[in-house]
């Protein structure tokens, strides 16, 4: 009796340590999916874009991230690009996030007065300041020459006492790194790894670093893409303008998601290029899907299908051959899918861009590959109430 006793005793003793004990560890939980969007610095002039529409159209609720377009690289270093949009412009009652003007004294007016506002009433929103971008990408070859130099300038750029605390992170859009863009670039493979690798010094491992990436897979081999992501939280994927007038006269959908008879190159796909990311040693968990918000296309074509012959791009209002989606899906509404982007013929022009109905395909085909998440290009060029953020955030 006196041993049963004990052998209860035990597993009682047992038991209660159990019952005090700390749990195993689980797995930390997935990051949630990656909604970001670019709000271009220069969109506050002939747009009329301000920072108060990404609160009125519903958009800031929807982002987890945005991105400001674009800070400079100037001497190989980290500069403001447009100082009286960014800081200093005056911002009128009617145009701000909380309905109060700015003051004449105040040290921080512009957009980042209104991204501080906003910020403010969205603490979960991260922001990131863009740094180059197509026209503004010469710089980074100088850059890349001192790589410490250029991220202790952008790190003392963020911490500047007008917006320190305002910017989450940087975001690098060099195009394209040992490759050609509107100039070439013979930095080397490995140059754009030091840059981040640099800023990931500079900056700590709390900082979000992202970094955009060429939809062209023959310049995603001309740098170690994979090399870069070790630093970076994402690499973002330029999976548009593969097509349009200026690159030929035949009419093809610019962001195609997956390749249809007759595309003229197979390779200009949102599946090829994260193909190719993946092939290359980029971690799915890093790879975000690029939608641009705006259309390409040609005028004078000779068929609605997609592969008709063209005279040249068609009239834009800010560029030949392009023009944002709230637009066209007034003037010019889709008359037909390829590749899995809408395409519209109206008159003698032809157009392709995304819909609500064809990013949801992108973002479950981000979903299918375990992908980080998807972003735009660019906020703008939204309806008024942010039909095509809506459908990239429902995933």
């Amino acid at each position: 009796m006196r041993v049963r006793s004990a052998f209860l005793s035990l597993v009682l003793l047992s038991s209660l340590a159990s019952c005090g004990s700390e749990p195993e560890p689980g797995p930390d939980p997935a990051p949630p999916p990656v909604v970001a969007g670019y709000f271009t610095e220069w969109g506050v002039y002939g747009r009329g874009y301000q920072v108060k529409n990404l609160q009125t159209s519903g958009a800031a609720g929807r982002l987890t991230h945005l991105k400001y377009a674009f800070g400079e690289v100037a001497g190989g270093r980290c500069a403001v690009g447009d100082d009286w949009a960014a800081h200093r412009k005056p911002i009128a009652a009617a145009d701000s996030v909380d309905g109060v003007a700015d003051q004449p004294a105040a040290t921080l007016r512009g957009s980042f007065g209104q991204l501080r506002k906003l910020k403010a009433a969205h603490p979960r929103l991260r922001l990131i300041w863009s740094f180059g971008g197509w026209t503004g990408s010469a710089g980074f070859a100088e850059a890349a020459r001192d790589p410490a130099g250029f991220a202790e300038s952008c790190r003392a750029l963020l911490a500047d006492s007008r917006w320190a605390g305002l910017f989450d992170g940087i975001d690098i859009d060099w195009e394209y790194p040992n490759a050609c863009g509107l100039a070439c670039d013979r930095s080397g493979p490995d140059a754009l790894t030091r840059l981040l690798g640099a800023l990931r010094s500079a900056l700590g491992p709390q900082a979000l670093i992202s970094t955009a990436v060429p939809g062209d897979v023959t310049k995603l081999r001309a740098a170690d893409y994979a090399g870069a992501s070790r630093y970076a939280n994402w690499l973002g994927a330029m999976t548009y303008d593969y097509f349009g007038a200026g690159k030929g006269l035949r009419t093809a959908p610019h962001s195609a998601l997956s390749a249809y008879p007759g595309i003229p190159r197979e390779t200009a796909t949102t599946e090829a290029t994260v193909g190719e990311l993946l092939r290359l040693g980029v971690p799915a968990e890093k790879v975000l899907v690029g939608v641009g918000f705006y259309g390409r296309g040609w005028t004078g074509v000779s068929g609605a299908a997609p592969g008709a012959t063209a005279t040249g791009p068609a009239p834009g209002r800010f560029g030949k051959g392009i023009e944002d989606y709230h637009v066209l899906a007034a003037r010019c509404p889709p008359t037909g899918t390829v590749g899995g982007q809408a395409y519209a013929r109206c008159g003698g022009q032809w157009w392709s861009y995304d819909t609500p109905e064809t990013i949801a395909a992108k973002v479950a085909y981000a979903r299918s590959r375990s992908l980080g998440g998807l972003f735009a290009w660019e906020l703008a060029g939204d309806t008024p109430d942010a039909a095509l953020l809506t459908a990239l955030a429902a995933g």
